[in-house]
């Protein structure tokens, strides 16, 4: 990697943000640069990551009893588009090959398929296995843009629910206030992604 590339892809890790963006789990940022990743892709993961963030605080504290895996929501929202390393046209436009090659990707460098799933599932949240952190992980993806998915925010409302014994309209309009407060945050996070290079 060339050194003005290293120099972008630091400033994508450590650039302030208005408002302030967590840095990502430090195995993460090594990996990224040990890819040479796009430096656009670490400020995405960066800017996902740190939705993710605000989303496990707030299921941690308005649902002390469910278990739930925060490193691995963590993890999985600051990787799960690890494969654009490999597809950095999809970091400008659609596609889906990234999501197997990430995962692949992660594999090969010796994380666990628990983790390593995150890259390939953060799609398919309609899946008859999906967990609460898969769910968590693709609404802090689609958030963090402020697109919002009805089909994937009522399996989380229902997965709440069915956890907590409350009604599903109450875990409705409880996460319909938090969506709302982290979506309006998005023009942000994208103009902050926006500012770092697909390519060096």
């Amino acid at each position: 990697m060339s050194s003005i590339r290293s120099d972008v892809l630091s400033r994508a890790f450590d650039a302030p943000a208005e408002p302030p963006l967590r840095p990502l789990p430090p195995e993460v940022a090594e990996l990224l640069r040990s890819l040479g990743a796009p430096p656009r892709l670490a400020a995405h993961l960066r800017a996902v990551h740190d939705v993710a963030v605000d989303l496990a605080d707030w299921v941690e504290d308005r649902y002390p009893d469910l278990a739930v895996d925060r490193d691995a929501v963590l993890f999985g929202a600051a990787t799960r588009d690890l494969g654009k390393t490999l597809h950095p046209e999809e970091l400008s436009g659609p596609g889906s090959a990234h999501e197997a090659d990430g995962r692949d990707l992660l594999l090969e460098h010796g994380f666990p398929p628990g983790l390593a799933k995150f890259a390939a599932t953060h799609t398919s949240w309609d899946r008859a296995d999906v967990t609460i952190e898969d769910l968590l992980v693709s609404t802090a993806d689609k958030i963090g843009k402020d697109e919002r998915v009805p089909d994937l925010e009522e399996r989380l409302v229902q997965a709440s629910a069915a956890a907590t014994g409350r009604e599903p309209w109450e875990e409705y309009l409880a996460l319909d206030d938090l969506l709302t407060r982290l979506g309006a945050d998005a023009a942000h996070r994208l103009a902050f992604q926006a500012a770092f290079p697909v390519n060096q």
